[in-house]
């Protein structure tokens, strides 16, 4: 079974990151499930916004500044991810330290650098 990506704050608005995220997720065949507060389809991909019980994350890559993570962090352990991309502006210690307390390594990163590079 393919291991999927996680967008957690997606978006449906074309300009934001999280948006081009999935977009050049599904462009380079990584499978994607998305989390945002607006409903939508990006390249085929349906955004939910609740806390869908996914199965198989590999990667969380987090569009949430350090405020809106909070309510995430329960959900963040309970799918039990490989990793977490902080993506730049998304910095959280206290949640770092929550990864690091469950095994759950993390990177300070830019999902769209690295699949880019073809480091992702």
């Amino acid at each position: 079974m393919e291991k999927k990506t996680l967008v957690l704050g997606a978006s449906i608005n074309p300009n934001r990151y999280s948006n081009i995220a999935i977009k050049r997720l599904v462009d380079n065949a990584v499978e994607v499930c998305a989390v945002g507060n607006r409903k939508g389809v990006v390249s085929g991909i349906s955004i939910f916004t609740s806390k869908e019980d996914f199965k198989n994350i590999h990667t969380i890559t987090l569009y949430l500044n350090k405020n809106n993570q909070v309510e995430y962090y329960n959900y963040i352990l309970k799918l039990q991810p490989e990793r977490v991309i902080f993506n730049p502006g998304t910095e959280n210690k206290e949640l770092e330290n929550l990864l690091r307390e469950n095994k759950i390594s993390f990177e300070h990163s830019c999902t769209l650098v690295l699949l880019s590079l073809d480091q992702y």
